[in-house]
Parts: structure tokens; C-alpha cells; sequence
């Protein structure tokens, strides 16, 4: 008589055998740790800021255009925008992210994954574990309503219910009914995130950015406080901005640096290798005189 093992036997080796054997059906990627910016990629767009009036290589269309030129700096000593946090498209371009995950302790599926920025203190969820997205009129929020799920060894994430948010510190905006589609790939010690923002609101095209992080093992992220104080004496109901045609500075990016003005101002042609044939036919920008 042949020997036969009980079927329960059976399972539990074919599940071991998978386990170890790295079976990629059984086994997702981690993510989970601390992870710190790599500020070589725009390090002069994400840490001091971009400059007033630079908005080429950016896919603006005539209604971003226009907001972006009324946008005054003097907004940030706003109480109301001191501690503004940075929506969940830019805010992991600062310093470090940590990302954990959160497992059902039963079947050990994995149910979402966490990412706080150590700017703002603020903190996200993918869900993973299958639920659709709330409809339209559902609250918005900076960090919107995150899905994924894996793709290989990449993890694709869908966000919308976004609240309104910026594309660049310096005025160019992100509206409240855009998309995003991210991608986290991880190469051992060094994280890649994707964000594809499609915004047809303020966008002639999507618009795309990316970062790199390394993994800091005895790294621990420390608090964020902010407290919005009253930083000047201003008139009641005072909103700084600028009236179409009134901007002083936006001139400054395009003498500085002799760029011609027009391709300072972005559009999705700006974007492509072959505007610079069109930018080599554009007059030099002039001083205002004195």
C-alpha cells in the first residue's frame, strides 16, 4: 500500500514551499521603513524654492497661467497659509517619509500602507485591500483617497478627492478635481516615487515629477510643530495679490537669466526638446529702464 499524507499536510507544505522559495503569487514588495530625500534632483525648486515668473517646462494652460501671475509671496505671512500643509503630490518632496503597513493579523493580507511626511506631520492611506474610491461629492482633503495595488515589483497607487494644491511654490496651481497616478518602486535600499497628475482644470497635459530616496535604518522622524502667529499689521479682509498686468516681478526670472520672456511663461510646448528651435527664434528679454 502506497503511502498517502493527509491533505492538510499536503497544503501546508505547498504553502511552506512557496514561502520560501520566493514564490512572487505568495510575496509583495516591502516598502515599510525610513526613508530620506536625495536632493540632487531640483534641489533649487524644492528647497529654496523656485523663482517669481518661472514656469517653463510646466504645461500651464491660460486659466493657471493667469493665477499663477497674480500669485504675491507675501501670502505665506497669512496665518491661514503659515501652516498650510503641502498636498500629497508635493509634500514628499521634503526631507524624509516613513511608510509601515497595516496586515490583517488572521490572514496576514495586507490591507494598507502608511506613508507620513516629516513636512507638515502629514500622514496618508493607500488602502490595498480592494475598496472602491467614494463618489464625487465625498469629502476632499490634502491628501486625497489613495488605492493600490502591485504591479510586479512596483506598487501603482490611484489617488483622487484631492483639495486644491500647488504644482510649484511660486503660484502655479493644482486644482481640486485632478488625479493622480503614482508609482513607488523600491531597488533595495533606494525608493523611486512617480506621480502622474492629470488636472484638464489648469493642465494642457499631465504633468509628471519624481524623487529618490535611500533607505536611513537608525533614522527616526522628529515632530513638526507649527503655530500660525500674526507676522504684520494688515488691513481688514487684506488677501495680497496681483491685478492681470500688474505684476512687477515676473520680468526678473527672464532678464536674470536671458530667457526669453514667452518661454518662461510654460505651456505643454515648453516641455518637449524641440521648443528650443522656437525659443532660438524668440527676441532676448530687455531691462525695464530705469
Amino acid at each position: 500500500m502506497k503511502n498517502v499524507l493527509p491533505l492538510g499536510t499536503v497544503w501546508l507544505a505547498v504553502v511552506l514551499g512557496a514561502a520560501y522559495t520566493g514564490d512572487p503569487a505568495m510575496a509583495q514588495v516591502n516598502l515599510a521603513g525610513q526613508w530620506t530625500g536625495m536632493y540632487h534632483e531640483d534641489q533649487p525648486d524644492r528647497l529654496p524654492g523656485p523663482e517669481l515668473g518661472d514656469y517653463g517646462g510646466l504645461p500651464l494652460n491660460d486659466a493657471n497661467r493667469m493665477r499663477a501671475q497674480a500669485w504675491s509671496a507675501s501670502i505665506l505671512s497669512l496665518p491661514l497659509y503659515q501652516c498650510r500643509v503641502h498636498p500629497v503630490d508635493y509634500a514628499a518632496s521634503f526631507a524624509q517619509i516613513r511608510i509601515w503597513e497595516t496586515v490583517d493579523p488572521d490572514t496576514q493580507q495586507l490591507e494598507a500602507i502608511h506613508v507620513q511626511h516629516f513636512a507638515w506631520g502629514t500622514t496618508r492611506t493607500i488602502w490595498m485591500d480592494g475598496r472602491q474610491h467614494p463618489p464625487e461629492y465625498a469629502q476632499h482633503t490634502a491628501m486625497g483617497f489613495s488605492t493600490g495595488e502591485f504591479i510586479g515589483r512596483t506598487l501603482k497607487v490611484r489617488t483622487t478627492h484631492l483639495k486644491e494644491g500647488w504644482l510649484r511654490r511660486n503660484g502655479v496651481a493644482r486644482s481640486w478635481n485632478a488625479t493622480l497616478t503614482e508609482h513607488f518602486t523600491r531597488h533595495e535600499d533606494i525608493l523611486t516615487w512617480h506621480v502622474y497628475i492629470e488636472d484638464p482644470a489648469y493642465l494642457e497635459e499631465p504633468f509628471f515629477r519624481n524623487r529618490d530616496y535611500v533607505l536611513n535604518p537608525s533614522g527616526r522622524m522628529g515632530p513638526y510643530p507649527c503655530e500660525s502667529v500674526i507676522e504684520t499689521d494688515t488691513p481688514e479682509n487684506y488677501f495680497p495679490h496681483y491685478l492681470p498686468g500688474e505684476n512687477p516681478y515676473l520680468t526678473e526670472y527672464s532678464i536674470n537669466h536671458g530667457i526669453p520672456y514667452e518661454a518662461t511663461q510654460g505651456g505643454a510646448a515648453t516641455m518637449y526638446p524641440e521648443y528650443m528651435e522656437a525659443i532660438g527664434q524668440m527676441p532676448p528679454p530687455e531691462a525695464p529702464e530705469q
